[in-house]
C-alpha cells in the first residue's frame, strides 16, 4: 500500500513514479503565470498542453469544454479568460460537463508550514450558502479526492466557530449532526466525520484537550468543510497572506476536474494546481 501523501513534494514525487500526462485544455492560455505553470508541468512530463485560443473568449471557453466533454481532453484549465465565461460553458445544460442534477464546487488543499500535513478545505470560490444536499456533496468530493492523495481514512470536520449545534441562530449546524451521523453509516465511504468543530480544535489536539473535547478528529483533521464562502475566502487568504501557505485547488462535481486560478494566483499556485488536478482525474 503506497504511503498517503502529506505535501506537495510527495504529491510531485507520486506524480513522477506513475508518470500519466494529462491532456489539459487551457483556455485563452495568455499570461505569464499561466505559461509558465504549463511550461514546467509539461516539462516534468506531467501534461500535454492544448492550447485553445480565440479571439472571442466565450467561443474558446466553448470550444475548452467541448475538448473535455468529447474525451479529448483529461483537464480544463482557465487561463486569461473571465471566470463567468468559462463556468458558463461548463455549466450549460446541453453542452456543459456538469451532469444532470450535479453539484459544482471548489476544493483546494492547503501546506501550511506550521501544519504536519496536507490540509483539504471547501469551498472559497463556488458556492456562497451550501445547502444541505450541496454541503453533502463536498464532503464526498473531499474525501474522494483524500482517496486518491492515498489517505485511507481521511477525517473531515464540520467548521462552525463553536463546537455546538445552535439550531436557531446558525441552522445548519443542526445538518452536520445528520451529516455525522450518515458518515457513521457508510454514506461517504471510508472516512471519519465529526462536528461541529471549530478550526483550531480539530487541527490541534491540544486545544480539544483543554476544551475538553471527545472527537474522533483528535486534532487531526485532513479537510475542513468551512460554512460558506465567506468563511472558505477568508481562510484562503489568511493562510495565503499570514502563514505562508500554499495552496492548490480544483473545481469538483464535473466531469473531469477543471483548475480555475484566482486573478492573484502565481505560476506556482497554478501550477500545483495543475498536479492537483492531474492526480484527481
Amino acid at each position: 500500500m503506497e504511503k498517503s501523501i502529506d505535501s506537495f513534494e510527495a504529491l510531485t514525487h507520486r506524480l513522477r513514479e506513475h508518470p500519466d500526462r494529462k491532456r489539459v485544455a487551457v483556455v485563452c492560455p495568455h499570461g505569464e503565470s499561466t505559461l509558465a505553470a504549463v511550461k514546467q508541468a509539461e516539462e516534468e512530463g506531467f501534461i500535454t498542453p492544448l492550447f485553445v485560443d480565440d479571439a472571442d473568449p466565450q467561443a474558446a471557453s466553448r470550444r475548452g469544454v467541448e475538448l473535455v466533454r468529447q474525451g479529448e481532453a483529461d483537464i480544463l484549465m482557465k487561463g486569461l479568460v473571465q471566470t463567468a465565461d468559462l463556468l458558463r460553458a461548463v455549466l450549460d445544460k446541453k453542452t456543459g460537463i456538469l451532469p444532470p442534477g450535479g453539484t459544482l464546487t471548489h476544493i483546494a488543499v492547503a501546506q501550511i508550514p506550521t501544519y504536519h500535513k496536507l490540509l483539504f478545505y471547501s469551498d472559497a470560490a463556488v458556492i456562497p450558502y451550501p445547502t444541505a444536499p450541496q454541503r453533502r456533496e463536498q464532503v464526498k468530493y473531499m474525501v474522494g479526492l483524500c482517496h486518491r492523495l492515498g489517505i485511507g481514512q481521511p477525517k473531515i470536520s464540520l467548521i462552525h466557530c463553536s463546537e455546538k449545534a445552535d439550531a436557531k441562530n446558525f441552522p445548519f449546524t443542526e445538518d452536520y449532526l445528520q451529516i455525522v451521523d450518515e458518515a457513521r453509516h457508510g454514506t461517504f465511504g471510508s472516512c471519519v466525520v465529526d462536528g461541529p468543530l471549530d478550526v483550531k480544535t480539530s487541527c490541534d489536539l491540544h486545544s480539544m484537550e483543554i476544551k475538553g473535547i471527545r472527537s474522533p478528529i483528535a486534532g487531526d483533521a485532513d479537510g475542513l468543510i468551512l460554512p460558506d464562502i465567506e468563511a472558505g475566502n477568508l481562510f484562503y487568504k489568511t493562510v495565503t497572506l499570514f502563514a505562508g501557505a500554499e495552496v492548490a485547488g480544483v473545481l469538483q462535481g464535473t466531469l473531469k476536474p477543471v483548475v480555475l486560478p484566482s486573478r492573484g494566483d502565481n505560476h506556482r499556485a497554478k501550477y500545483l494546481s495543475l498536479l492537483l488536478a492531474a492526480i484527481a482525474g
